[in-house]
């Protein structure tokens, strides 16, 4: 048995406030966002939750796209009675039992790239903990909040891989310089593809190829 290749598909993280202004100041632009990532063919992921990642998440159902929720909760019960937070927008929902703290690093940890729209602390922490992940990490700037403070702190702290960073006022080309800094970044992956088969795992007398 073989499979028709197909294009990597990646998950891209929208991180951003739940509440406060700049939900009112930016919510459009977060639904541009999700439709964009969408229509590249790409996946959302967010934090299951009310707000800018929703916005986002029904930007790409609109779009046709596909959207995956991380949820802090432990159950659909939970998600919808202890935590009120929605399920509409989402293909799946990862329920995470995590609580919000933990539910956050393993949004990050299970995307291709993080971009940031508006934003409080806990879009920080999602930024932070990309960066130090070694992801490609977006910031919306002009869209309020974190969004707009990330610039001054990168400046200040000097971190490491701030090469990571993309700094865009436009959603759609945000996405599209985004997805390219992911292009580059597993192009070895991309080349190795479209030049082998990689079905070797469907074969149960094939072994990994070795090295060397």
């Amino acid at each position: 048995m073989k499979l028709a290749h197909r294009p990597l598909r990646y998950s891209i993280c929208v991180s951003g406030a739940a509440r406060g202004s700049t939900v009112l100041q930016s919510y459009k632009a977060a639904e541009k966002i999700g439709a964009t990532i969408a229509k590249a063919g790409q996946a959302v992921t967010t934090g299951a939750t009310v707000g800018l990642p929703y916005y986002a998440a029904y930007g790409a159902k609109q779009a046709g796209g596909f959207s995956i929720g991380f949820s802090p909760a432990a159950s659909l019960r939970e998600h919808l009675r202890k935590y009120r937070l929605p399920y509409d927008c989402y293909d799946f929902v990862n329920f995470t039992g995590l609580h919000y703290v933990g539910r956050d690093l393993y949004l990050v940890q299970s995307s291709d790239a993080v971009i940031t729209i508006g934003g409080r602390f806990g879009s920080l922490h999602e930024f932070t903990s990309a960066l130090e992940a070694g992801k490609p990490c977006g910031v919306l700037v002009g869209s309020g909040g974190t969004a707009d403070i990330i610039p001054e702190l990168m400046a200040t702290l000097e971190p490491p891989a701030g090469e990571l960073v993309i700094y865009d006022d436009d959603p759609e080309r945000l996405v599209t310089r985004i997805i390219e800094l992911i292009d580059s970044k597993y192009k070895d992956i991309h080349d190795q593809l479209t030049k082998r088969d990689e079905h070797w795992y469907l074969h149960p007398e094939s072994t990994p190829p070795r090295k060397g």
